[in-house]
């Protein structure tokens, strides 16, 4: 049993209230943070989006005047076009052989002025490079969830964050001036390390100075709809803005200017408090306490009040490491069960995402309803989040997708209201389990490892979105195939969630040691456990009373 005269983080700075001038100012600025964050996964949607194309007629018919306007006159399809007989000195006229485009191809400008497909000719033999390229993204953001995990934890919550920032607006700005499409996909590449671990990061810090009210707010309410605001303001700023080199310069502009908030928004006091710099995280209590005008104790982590923030016995002046995720079996089975979840949710999630340009319709309104649909998600699952138990709000958020993108087989194709229906309600319940992830692990993660706890989960989840581009290009060969591909990983990852604890109304685990036991119904404590773990098992018996199973 732990000393009793030991305080938690949360009951040292209650003083400071759950809604003052700071926590309002933190919601506020971080949750901005959030709107560049919301469309630069999705970008690629408009900037490497096919417009229609056909080859470009023959120099020899063009010099002798023959009539190839017309598009069924150049070829029987868009990959090839029929030889010329004759030569430029004789009349020439169009044989029924065909030939590649060997002259390249006609682009329409009805809808794009220009997109990297039209750019660099990324169509026919050479269309492979366009998914490749998007799934490119998120291998950066595969490498960048590694990388900001152990850093965030090692060097501060903030650097992390305004680094990430800089790096996604600075890559796209260089990103508009590619030569070459090799030299936009390593853009890309690295462009996508700082996009998703700029949101993780921001999140992470944001809760960590937050109590558990204000926290859930700020993660699904606050910025869940900025993110998905800056999802919506991405049709906008595309219909006005139709090449896609400009469009790159007005995405990069808004992170751009949110970097003066660096002397704004403070370091996290948990992180603080972990590496033993007391006097900086009360610093950062007591300028709290001044916006909130508020009194402040003389002394607001005393030594043996802050000892279980800092450290404890078996994690004294402790080094933590990916090998602290599997480390312990509570660490292990929460760390295996979210790099399952993530991975599957993620690659519906961006799958759906970037199929919006495939939906029948105007591509600018099919992604507005979409972003307005995420943002109507996220004030939804932010408002029942409280009322059911975790692990079951995220399996009927789950079930719900995995059944809509199932039942889309059963839709006749020329129902195409209903498919459109369907793969919006599906996307619906990827949303909110996708948005409800990053909530439900920040609170599973001790704080020790919580950053490269979210980091491995995360790049889990890209992992899986690397493969979401390749699934959609499989409709090519059978309409329905990726939506019951998607739809069964859903119902796959449903399952696994069921395991997970419940974290509603508890506090935030600091140590490795307060990791919570996965659920009695499937899996009870073993009694090994008991002697390393005795405070957890303590918790999962409890639990395993409540249980309703």
């Amino acid at each position: 049993m732990s000393d009793p005269k030991v305080k938690d983080f949360n009951e040292l700075t209650s003083f400071l209230g759950d809604y003052g001038l700071f926590q309002i100012l933190i919601i506020v600025l971080l949750s901005l943070a959030a709107i560049p964050s919301g469309y630069m996964g999705v970008v690629m949607v408009f900037i490497s989006d096919t417009p229609e194309y056909h080859c470009k007629e023959s120099i020899d018919s063009t010099r002798n005047g023959t009539d190839v306007e017309q598009r069924s006159w150049i070829g029987p399809d868009s990959c090839s076009r029929y030889k010329v007989n004759g030569s430029w000195t004789q009349t020439a006229g169009l044989s029924n052989d065909t030939e590649q485009c060997v002259d390249g191809w006609v682009f329409s400008t009805e809808i794009y002025s220009s997109t990297v497909v039209s750019e660099w000719d990324l169509v026919c033999e050479h269309a492979w490079k366009v998914p490749f390229s998007t799934s490119l993204f998120f291998v950066g953001v595969l490498i960048g969830s590694l990388i900001s995990g152990p850093f965030s934890d090692r060097f501060g919550r903030k650097p992390v964050f305004f680094f990430t920032m800089v790096l996604q607006s600075v890559t796209a700005l260089i990103q508009a001036t590619s030569v070459s499409w090799v030299m936009f996909c390593v853009l890309n590449c690295l462009k996508g390390l700082g996009q998703v671990s700029n949101y993780g990061t921001s999140l992470i810090l944001g809760s960590e100075m937050l109590g558990p009210s204000a926290r859930m707010k700020f993660g699904l309410l606050a910025q869940g709809v900025c993110y998905g605001i800056g999802y919506a303001l991405l049709p906008l700023f595309a219909y006005f803005i139709r090449g896609w080199r400009m469009l790159l310069v007005a995405s990069a502009i808004p992170g751009l200017i949110y970097i003066p908030m660096w002397w704004v928004i403070p370091e996290s006091p948990r992180w603080l408090l972990q590496k033993g710099r007391v006097d900086e995280a009360e610093l950062v209590i007591r300028n709290a306490a001044k916006r909130n005008r508020v009194p402040v104790p003389e002394v607001i982590f005393r030594a043996g009040q802050c000892l279980e923030l800092m450290k404890d016995k078996g994690e004294e002046e402790m080094t933590h490491t990916y090998l602290d995720l599997v480390r312990t079996p509570n660490m292990r089975n929460i760390t295996i069960l979210g790099v399952f979840i993530w991975m599957s949710s993620a690659m519906v999630y961006f799958g759906l995402s970037l199929n919006t340009s495939n939906l029948n319709g105007n591509v600018y309104l099919n992604c507005f309803i979409s972003a307005a649909i995420d943002i109507a998600v996220y004030v939804a699952t932010g408002l029942l989040v409280n009322r059911a138990p975790r692990p079951t709000l995220l399996f009927c958020m789950l079930i719900l997708c995995g059944i809509m993108l199932l039942l889309i087989q059963l839709v006749p194709e020329d129902m195409l209201v209903m498919l459109k229906v369907f793969a919006l309600v599906g996307r619906m319940g990827s949303t909110s389990a996708y948005i409800f992830l990053f909530v439900f692990f920040t609170e599973l993660m001790p704080t020790v490892v919580r950053n490269m706890g979210l980091g491995i989960t995360t790049t889990a989840a890209f992992a899986g979105s690397i493969l979401s581009p390749y699934v959609i290009y499989m409709g090519v060969y059978s309409r329905v195939l990726p939506y019951i591909i998607f739809g069964t990983v859903c119902l796959m990852a449903a399952a696994a969630g069921l395991f997970l604890p419940d974290t509603r109304n508890s506090k935030l685990p600091d140590l490795i040691s307060q990791a919570r036991p996965i659920r009695s119904c499937f899996c009870c404590c073993p009694e090994k456990t008991a002697a390393v773990q005795s405070d957890t098992t303590g918790d999962c018996r409890e639990r395993n009373n409540r249980s309703p199973c």
